[in-house]
């Protein structure tokens, strides 16, 4: 338990960075459609001009965004970037960063198990995406009833913010799982980070070239893509299965990695 609040309290400060970064960009991104909602039919059909790969690269493409909750869908894949990039660094950073401040031996030789440490360690990362998912969700809920004038949309929120919730674990799991696999403590977050931009690169050449259909199961974006959840009312259940699979598969890689290798001192 005191490594829980040792870990919490190492990362309050980012936390709290995170979270404002979070609240600004929610409060910000819709104040957009008010400026659109204003604009009426003539700022609607400006989008309507743009070339499909703008659509897709801007996460517009399937999305009405003369709605609230569609232009939300807009917002919601900058939203998944932002929370994925936190994931997959305090993944990366919370199993690492005793050897990267050269502080394993004051740690790992105290009597407790490394499959301990590493629990605890997972235990205070998951509370601080929790939390910034809570933040998010209840800012998704006000700032979009402000827009719509009531709060019809609560439910297609709630789900896409599950989605958001999952893809933030998967890509915790995968940062976890690279700072079990590499010895040097500054690789983990740096290929997490570029494996995440990777999928969303995937992620857009699948929206734009249909023979390429077969890659949606290699982009966890393609999982919870907001035009599908947004028209089809929920999240689907072979997305939700794979991605816990490959969850496990990675939490538990971490722990059988980290608890064989030498510890950098």
């Amino acid at each position: 338990m005191n490594i829980i609040f040792r870990e919490l309290k190492a990362h309050y400060k980012s936390l709290i960075g995170w979270s404002i970064g979070m609240l600004f960009m929610v409060i910000a991104g819709m104040a957009k459609y008010g400026a659109i909602a204003t604009g009426g039919k003539q700022a609607i059909d400006l989008f309507k001009t743009f070339p499909k790969p703008v659509l897709v690269i801007a996460g517009i493409n399937g999305l009405d965004v003369s709605t609230v909750i569609g232009y939300f869908g807009v917002l919601y894949l900058y939203i998944l970037l932002m929370a994925t990039i936190h994931s997959a660094m305090i993944g990366a950073e919370v199993i690492s960063k005793e050897e990267r401040d050269r502080t394993s031996e004051f740690l790992y030789p105290k009597p407790i198990s490394r499959s301990k440490i590493v629990t605890e360690k997972l235990t205070a990362a998951i509370i601080n995406i929790v939390i910034l998912n809570l933040i998010t969700t209840v800012t998704s809920i006000i700032t979009v009833a402000f827009y719509a004038k009531d709060f019809s949309n609560n439910n297609l929120v709630l789900i896409l913010m599950a989605g958001l919730f999952i893809m933030q674990i998967l890509f915790f799991a995968l940062g976890s799982v690279l700072a079990g696999l590499f010895k040097n403590p500054k690789l983990p977050s740096i290929v997490a980070t570029a494996i995440l931009l990777g999928t969303y690169i995937i992620w857009v050449v699948v929206d734009l070239n249909a023979n390429l259909d077969f890659l949606k199961f290699v982009t966890p974006f393609k999982y919870f893509d907001a035009s599908v959840i947004i028209s089809e009312g929920h999240l689907d259940p072979l997305y939700i299965g794979l991605s816990a699979l490959i969850i496990v598969v990675f939490i538990t890689t971490t722990y059988l990695a980290f608890n064989k290798r030498d510890l950098k001192v």
